[in-house]
């Protein structure tokens, strides 16, 4: 969010996203407001403008349509995705076979696979461990989408090196220090409450992931809400404790709506979980610093 924000007052609107760039529905809408025009693809964009490519990474090919769209870009992936990609091809270059563990149609799946299309299999889960095949046993590695559910992805890296002993896990764990964090934290309230709420899109995988976590962890009801409205109060029913969190991009705007959401029902103490401290901080994009990217579009545009 802060990317877009920055870019916009840096160049001015409209700046043009593919995809969300982060998926929360409230991010998304501010945004929009604000001059942001979200696509699909770049080669909705009309030449000569500026395009970010969302935290969820892209593959090659979208650089090359970008370029040939005649469009100055901003590259916004996330770190943690960008460490993945640089995985996939370093290992791809050493004749791997890759098994990238993740949900088939998601972006960042789709823009990982797309760094070494002739080496990656998707594995969505343990259950598609069985239909795997690969060159060579000894030269195979996994990697993941970095907003799994943290169990799950072990479930099937067991199931994985079952099947290929000498299976090679990644240099460094992929799965966002931010997603682990949450899931750690959903558990431990989890013990606690009746019920949990996470705040965040229907599609977001790591707010998803937030309410399967709790449900496994036992709790008897976990539900996922954009905003405070869309809570059910038939789920208060017989409840006297709740559990609030929410996924890695959710404004803190509106966890506070459904404090005070709750406050009004009768849920007014409130006690902090927390289980770890997040000091680590990404610098942004490059293309956001002394440099004038409505100059390089418009340039771009007269050399046609």
């Amino acid at each position: 969010m802060i990317a877009v924000e920055k870019a916009l007052e840096q160049y001015g609107a409209p700046i043009y996203v593919r995809h969300e760039i982060v998926h929360n529905k409230y991010v998304v809408q501010t945004l929009e407001r604000k001059g942001a025009i979200f696509v699909d693809q770049a080669t909705e964009v009309p030449p000569g403008n500026i395009v970010m490519f969302s935290a969820h990474g892209v593959a090659p090919t979208v650089h090359e349509e970008a370029r040939q769209g005649r469009l100055a870009t901003i590259d916004a992936t996330c770190p943690l995705v960008t460490k993945v990609h640089k995985e996939a091809v370093r290992f791809a270059k050493e004749d791997f076979d890759i098994l990238l563990i993740g949900h088939e149609g998601h972006e960042e799946v789709i823009g990982t696979s797309g760094e070494a299309p002739d080496h990656i299999q998707l594995v969505d889960g343990p259950a598609d461990v069985a239909k795997v095949e690969v060159r060579d046993p000894s030269r195979v590695v996994w990697l993941s989408q970095t907003t799994l559910s943290v169990d799950e992805t072990m479930e099937t890296v067991d199931a994985l090196k079952e099947k290929f002993p000498q299976l090679i896990s990644p240099p460094s764990d992929d799965i966002c220090y931010a997603t682990q964090n949450r899931q750690i934290a959903i558990k431990e309230l989890a013990g606690q409450a009746e019920l949990v709420i996470v705040v965040g899109s229907k599609n977001s995988s790591n707010s998803i992931r937030m309410v399967e976590v709790a449900k496994q962890a036992g709790v008897p009801a976990a539900y996922l809400v954009d905003f405070a409205s869309e809570i059910d109060e038939a789920w208060l029913e017989g409840v006297t404790s709740v559990g609030l969190s929410s996924g890695a991009s959710v404004p803190d705007v509106l966890v506070q709506e459904v404090l005070e959401w709750l406050s009004e029902r009768g849920y007014a103490d409130v006690e902090i979980v927390k289980t770890a401290d997040e000091s680590l901080t990404f610098s942004l994009p490059k293309e956001l610093r002394n440099k004038d990217l409505r100059a390089e579009a418009a340039a771009l545009l007269e050399n046609e």
